[in-house]
């Protein structure tokens, strides 16, 4: 039996554990024993603890609680607490998803008492170190025995840092295995499609037409922070709305409802407070925003997650950052990255929403990426 401890701490990691931890139970219960750990990384409860009741992922076995705090306070924190657990636990490895101060205290307390890593969503790469994420995920590949990209970019990413895609058995962090496997989400949101048309009333509730209204999420750090950038953004949203007589659905992240009223300019805040087409809501659920990307017109976002979850409904993209680690999805023309530039994003929707012809290629696998890194655990990491 094979023993790895889940590190998660950030909304889309719990959300990513769930497709390993299903395959484990329904496909590998007697071959790996799961040990969770949540960091607490996000500790409201809207985006941490709803998670785990909705997608029924085992109750973590240990939560450290770390809250919020710089950058590294937060993660000293978590590898200490981190480094107690593995070293109580003594796993075969310890699994990582994505780029959050998670992952990179997982990795570097796993790394240091030569546990081998596990990441989930190696390889991909925005090439912008200015963001902490970007960060991150380097530090995490370069310290990993097994790296399992969704992507035949991130695997390229990969064997252009050096890593070799050939390497013989036994694989060490100093002889990594690399792969490219297809995505967790893509897994998760095949499964829960069908889950969330039965268990949520979103659009209902919201009184809501299928394709005639658009998703919106801000969460990140430069443009929620930065005031120029916020007031950029939600003037783009509340013109949008307006001039194309649409709704726009606004799932709010904690830290950006914070910053509204604190960042806005005194007319932007009073233009968006008034627009009844712009629809500000608490942060939505897992199932709800997949009940959002099915029926929405368009989806405009800054997450690198609901970009992709976006392409696997076959909806068009406004990416709200300069630079995507999913840049496949700008290749094909299904998304556009605009910054936080007025223009470009309202050229951006026009351009999408007048598009006759996108296509959306299977570029994330067929929705058995969980089973096949689980089975790459399994033949690699025994004893």
């Amino acid at each position: 039996m094979i023993k790895i401890v889940t590190i998660i701490g950030a909304r889309p990691q719990i959300i990513k554990a769930a497709a390993l931890s299903r395959a484990i139970k329904t496909k590998f219960n007697t071959k790996i024993t799961e040990v969770i750990v949540h960091t607490g990384q996000h500790y409201d409860a809207n985006m941490s603890q709803i998670f785990f009741e909705e997608l029924l992922i085992p109750q973590p076995n240990y939560n450290l609680n770390v809250g919020s705090g710089s950058h590294g306070k937060q993660t000293a924190t978590m590898i200490t607490g981190i480094e107690e657990i593995l070293m109580t636990e003594k796993p075969n490895a310890i699994v990582l998803y994505g780029d959050t101060n998670s992952t990179l205290a997982g990795a570097i307390a796993a790394s240091k008492i030569h546990i081998p890593v596990v990441h989930i969503e190696a390889g991909l790469r925005s090439f912008n170190k200015t963001m902490p994420e970007e960060v991150n995920r380097i530090m995490a590949d370069h310290i990993s025995t097994l790296l399992f990209s969704p992507t035949q970019t991130g695997f390229t990413n990969l064997l252009n840092e050096g890593f070799k895609k050939d390497n013989p058995a036994p694989y060490s962090a100093n002889n990594p295995k690399i792969y490219h496997c297809g995505d967790v989400m893509y897994d998760n949101s095949l499964y829960f499609s069908n889950i969330s048309d039965i268990k949520t009333e979103i659009i209902t509730k919201l009184n809501l037409t299928k394709n005639n209204f658009i998703l919106a999420t801000i969460h990140r750090n430069n443009n929620t922070d930065e005031p120029l950038r916020l007031n950029a953004l939600f003037k783009s949203l509340n013109d949008i709305s307006i001039e194309n007589n649409i709704d726009v659905i606004l799932p709010l992240h904690p830290r950006t409802a914070k910053l509204l009223q604190t960042n806005l300019s005194t007319e932007i805040y009073q233009q968006v407070s008034s627009n009844k087409r712009l629809k500000i809501i608490e942060p939505a659920s897992f199932l709800e925003m997949i009940a959002l990307e099915k029926n929405c017109k368009l989806v405009m976002t800054d997450s690198g997650g609901v970009q992709k979850e976006a392409f696997y409904f076959e909806k068009p993209c406004i990416i709200l950052r300069p630079e995507t680690e999913w840049v496949e999805l700008v290749e094909c023309g299904t998304a556009i990255i605009t910054d936080a530039d007025e223009i470009k994003i309202k050229t951006a929707y026009d351009t999408l929403t007048m598009a006759k012809d996108l296509k959306f290629p299977k570029l994330y696998g067929s929705g058995n990426a969980a089973e096949f890194i689980c089975e790459e655990i399994i033949n690699n990491l025994q004893h």
